[in-house]
């Protein structure tokens, strides 16, 4: 720490001097983030200073959670699901995990997740000291039930489906999943952080939620389509005594138990969150979908046409394409196989994707 500090005028310089270092979101076609919608930065600025890790200080912000639990369940088709606001889908895997460990008591847990799911499930079971059992993928990149099904004991305490895969952008085969994990008597996680804003605004969607009675948890992030600030994401539970499971004492503040894995949390991201929800109602989030989608089938015409079709199937705006290479000046990424890999969030136009194909042909002339 500097003796003296800055001015305001010459701090701010500084910053902006740095900012100039960071990607700008046009050319950035891996990011499963976006600019944050207007009303979400307005609102976050609103609630800046409120802590939901003592929500009795801040009564009002806490409402707002609860109305983001409710607004996002409905849509998982469960007014009534018992959640909170998490820092983003890692914290809420490690939760859904924490919570099928308490439902279940056996000496050596396990867990079974899909190959295609999120690095987050490798950190949550090391933390937990859980095993997991990684069910290979079919050849359409989604996971193979039965192969899940085959790996299932007596000590496995939950199966995770996902729903809108990170690198392939394809669901996992979940009304399958759902009545192995019925059958088995076992917790089923759902790893909805991106398509869980993406699915319900689609005229035809799989199944994949609260519908299933299979389904015990899901995770959802609003910081990804839900173009919201970072960071927030959302953890919802069919069954509230699943989240008390996890009950602290909290003796010195406003409430005495929680449930939540942070402490300090910002009730100005939630706030943010619910904005945008509010704000674009369904029939928004089905326009801002649309045109994700538009430019998803866009894109993947234009790449085919170049000889490189898209190598999954996928439901949502996330495609893969096997092309070693990518045009200077872009920012994409490669799946753990080297395909490469595009999401057409809301700051990807069809302008931008014909710069994109332009110079991905001239590349390859």
């Amino acid at each position: 720490m500097q003796k003296k500090g800055l001015a305001e005028d010459e701090l701010f310089s500084f910053l902006l001097s740095v900012k100039q270092n960071d990607r700008q979101y046009r050319h950035v076609l891996s990011s499963m983030c976006t600019l944050p919608h207007p009303v979400a930065v307005r609102a976050m600025n609103l609630f800046i200073e409120s802590n939901l890790g003592d929500p009795g200080l801040f009564e009002g912000t806490a409402s707002l959670e609860a109305l983001l639990v409710n607004r996002l369940g409905s849509l998982m088709h469960l007014p009534d699901a018992c959640g909170y606001a998490t820092s983003g889908g890692t914290e809420s895997n490690l939760q859904a995990l924490r919570m099928a460990r308490r439902g279940k008591n056996v000496h050596s847990p396990n867990v079974v997740v899909p190959e295609s799911a999120h690095f987050s499930f490798e950190k949550a079971c090391e933390i937990l000291s859980l095993e997991m059992r990684v069910a290979p993928s079919d050849d359409r990149y989604r996971m193979d039930a039965d192969a899940a099904a085959g790996l299932i004991d007596k000590n496995t305490i939950a199966l995770v489906g996902v729903a809108g895969t990170t690198e392939y952008g394809v669901v996992d085969p979940i009304a399958a999943l759902s009545d192995i994990a019925s059958d088995r008597n076992i917790a089923l996680h759902i790893d909805a952080a991106f398509g869980g804003l993406v699915l319900p605004f689609l005229p035809k969607a799989p199944l994949f939620d609260f519908q299933l009675e299979g389904v015990t948890s899901i995770s959802v992030d609003p910081h990804k389509m839900g173009m919201s600030t970072i960071p927030v994401g959302c953890l919802l539970t069919r069954d509230p005594s699943m989240l008390c499971s996890l009950n602290v004492d909290t003796p010195y503040l406003t409430v005495k138990q929680e449930f939540t894995l942070a402490g300090t949390r910002s009730g100005g991201a939630v706030a943010g969150a619910l904005a945008v929800i509010e704000h674009l109602g369904q029939d928004g989030f089905k326009a801002v979908v649309a045109e994700c989608m538009a430019n998803h089938h866009y894109l993947i015409e234009g790449m085919t046409a170049m000889g490189y079709p898209v190598l999954a199937e996928p439901e949502v705006n996330v495609a893969a394409f096997d092309c070693p290479v990518a045009p200077k000046g872009w920012q994409v990424s490669w799946t753990r196989n080297r395909h490469m890999r595009i999401v057409c969030m809301p700051h990807i136009t069809t302008t931008i994707i014909n710069e994109f194909l332009k110079d991905f042909g001239d590349m390859h002339a």
